[in-house]
C-alpha cells in the first residue's frame, strides 16, 4: 500500500463524510481483509440515491489479493411504514433489467415464477440493477456446485437446472416478476417515467406486523397491550369518554392546546400544522400516553385529541417527540366511520387566495395537476396538513433531493433537461402565471380542501364529487374481508336498550 496511515475509528469516519459541505470528501480508511488477512483499503461516501434518502455508499479493495467488494449503509431513518415494489418485466427488454435498485439490510427479494427469494441476510445493502442483483445470486449458488456434485449430486443437478432459469431472467429471454419487499421502507426500484406512473411498476405502503417492528430493533414487548391501550384511548377521545388506561392520562382544556399557547402538542408538529389545525376547534381533551420512538427506540410520549374541522369530520391528531434523541413526528388520522364511497376533489387554482387554502392529505390520497403531467401516488409524501402552496413546496423539494442523484455524469442530456424543465414547471406554478388545477383523490375520503367563502356551496372553484370505490380499491384498503357482525349486533342491543 502507497499509505501507511494508522487504521481510522469508523465513528470518526461517518462524521467526517457528514460533514455539511457542498463537496462531500470520499473518505478512506485502512481496514483488514477476509480473505488474505492483510490489510485493504475501505472508501466511504456520503450521497443521496433517487427516491431514496441517505446512504453510505463503502466500497473495498485490497491490493494483496484483489478482493473487491462494496456495501450500501444506510444513514437516514427507518421510515413511518414499510414498502412493497412489484415490477413486470417482459422478455427481451434490456431498459428494464437495467432500472436501478436498491436493497436494505431488511428486504426480500422474491420472483413468484421460480419460486426464488433472496432473503435479507443473503445480500446485505446494496445498489445494482435489476439484473446485477439476479446475478449476484446466481453467482452466490454456484460458488460450491464443485462440492455439491461430489455429495449430493442429484441437488447439484437440479440447481443447475434452476440456475438456467435465473440467468434466462437475468438476460431478458423470459418474462417474471421482481418483488422487493421492506419492511424499513428504504428500498426502492427506479422509476424512469417519473414523476408519472409507471404502468410496470407498483408501488404500495404497509403497516409493519410486531414481528417486522421487533426485527427491526423496535421496543414491541408490550405490543398487543400497547395496541389495545391506544385503541382504547382512540374510543374514548370519539366517543367522549376519558380513557381508562391506567399508564394514559387525560389533560383538561386550557393546559395543553390552543389555549395554552400551542404549548406541549406543538412540540411535536411544525408551527404551520398547528396553527393549521387549531385555528378551526380547541381540544376539548389532550390524552397522552407512553409510546416508542420511530428513531432510536426508546420510549416515549405521544399525545393525542380529536377535533372537527368544518364541511369534514372528526379527525384524530396526534403527535410525539423523543427527549432523547430529538425526533419529533406527527401524524393525523381520520375518525368516525370508514366512508361508504371515495371522493375526489378538484381546485381550480387562479389567485393568490386559492394558494392559502389549507389542505389535509391523508396517506391514502394520489395527487394530480394535469398542466404538469404530475401524478403521486397514493402513499407517495404520507399525510400532511398544509397550504396548496405548501403541497406544491413539498413536492419540489422532494422531487429536488431524491433527483438530486441523477443530475450526475451519468445521466444523458435528454432526461436531464426533461427533470429540469419539469422542475421549472413546477416552480412555475406558484407564480400563477396561468391558472392550473389540483385534483385529489381519497378512496377513504379522509382528505380535504378549505373553502374561501362562508359557504361551501358559493366556493365555485372548489368542487368534491363522490365515487363508488371499485373492487381492487376495496382490496387493496383491506375492506372486502373486513368482518363488521359482531359491531352490527353490539349496536342493534345498545339501540334496542
Amino acid at each position: 500500500m502507497a499509505s501507511r496511515d494508522p487504521i481510522v475509528d469508523v465513528g470518526l469516519a461517518v462524521e467526517a463524510v457528514s460533514a455539511d459541505d457542498d463537496a462531500v470528501p470520499l473518505h478512506q480508511i485502512e481496514s483488514l481483509c477476509m480473505r488474505c488477512g492483510e490489510n485493504g483499503t475501505t472508501r466511504l461516501l456520503l450521497t443521496r440515491i433517487p427516491h431514496f434518502r441517505e446512504i453510505i455508499l463503502m466500497a473495498f479493495e485490497c491490493p494483496h489479493c484483489n478482493e473487491r467488494n462494496n456495501e450500501v449503509q444506510f444513514a437516514g431513518e427507518l421510515q413511518p411504514r414499510g414498502c412493497w415494489y412489484r415490477l413486470e418485466v417482459p422478455s427481451g427488454d434490456q431498459k428494464m433489467l437495467n432500472r436501478q435498485v436498491v436493497k436494505s439490510d431488511s428486504a426480500t427479494i422474491k420472483i413468484p415464477e421460480l419460486d426464488f427469494e433472496i432473503p435479507p441476510e443473503a445480500q446485505r445493502g446494496k445498489l445494482s440493477t435489476v439484473d446485477g442483483m439476479l446475478l449476484r445470486a446466481v453467482d452466490e449458488l454456484q460458488a460450491l456446485q464443485e462440492e455439491r456434485k461430489k455429495v449430493v449430486p442429484e441437488t447439484a443437478e437440479a440447481l443447475d437446472q434452476f440456475l438456467m432459469k435465473l440467468k434466462s431472467c437475468a438476460t431478458g429471454e423470459i418474462p417474471f416478476t421482481f418483488i422487493l419487499d421492506d419492511p424499513a421502507g428504504n428500498s426502492f426500484i427506479e422509476n424512469p417515467f417519473a414523476p408519472s406512473l409507471d404502468p410496470s411498476l407498483t408501488i404500495k405502503f404497509y403497516e409493519r406486523t410486531p414481528e417486522q417492528q421487533e426485527a427491526l430493533g423496535f421496543l414491541v414487548a408490550s405490543s398487543q397491550s400497547g395496541e389495545r391501550e391506544t385503541q382504547g384511548i382512540i374510543e374514548s377521545l370519539t366517543e367522549g369518554r376519558r380513557g381508562d388506561s391506567v399508564e394514559s392520562r387525560g389533560e383538561p382544556h386550557g393546559s395543553i392546546g390552543a389555549v395554552a399557547g400551542h404549548r406541549a402538542i406543538a412540540q411535536g408538529n411544525s408551527e404551520e400544522v398547528a396553527a393549521a389545525l387549531f385555528k378551526y376547534t380547541a381540544p376539548e381533551e389532550v390524552m397522552t400516553f407512553p409510546s416508542t420512538c420511530g428513531a432510536c427506540g426508546v420510549r416515549c410520549e405521544t399525545r393525542m385529541f380529536v377535533t372537527k374541522i368544518p364541511y369534514f369530520h372528526e379527525v384524530i391528531v396526534m403527535a410525539s417527540s423523543c427527549d432523547a434523541c430529538g425526533y419529533r413526528s406527527s401524524e393525523l388520522k381520520p375518525g368516525g366511520q370508514i366512508p361508504e364511497k371515495g371522493k375526489t376533489i378538484t381546485v381550480h387554482v387562479q389567485s393568490v387566495l386559492d394558494l392559502s387554502r389549507d389542505v389535509i392529505k391523508s396517506d391514502t390520497a394520489s395527487v394530480k395537476i394535469p398542466q404538469v403531467d404530475l401524478e403521486l401516488t397514493s402513499g407517495t409524501l404520507g399525510g400532511v396538513v398544509t397550504t396548496i402552496e405548501g403541497l406544491i413546496t413539498k413536492i419540489s423539494e422532494s422531487l429536488e433531493r431524491v433527483h438530486g442523484f441523477t443530475f450526475g455524469d451519468s445521466l444523458d442530456d435528454q432526461r436531464k433537461s426533461k427533470w429540469i424543465d419539469f422542475r421549472a414547471r413546477l416552480i412555475k406554478l406558484l407564480s400563477l402565471e396561468e391558472p392550473w388545477t389540483l385534483i385529489i383523490d381519497d378512496a377513504l375520503a379522509n382528505s380535504f380542501v378549505a373553502p374561501i367563502t362562508d359557504v361551501l356551496e358559493d366556493d365555485h372553484q372548489l368542487t368534491f364529487e363522490e365515487y363508488e370505490r371499485s373492487w381492487e380499491q376495496n382490496e387493496e384498503l383491506g375492506l372486502n374481508d373486513m368482518d363488521t357482525s359482531s359491531a352490527d349486533v353490539h349496536t342493534t342491543q345498545q339501540l334496542n336498550k
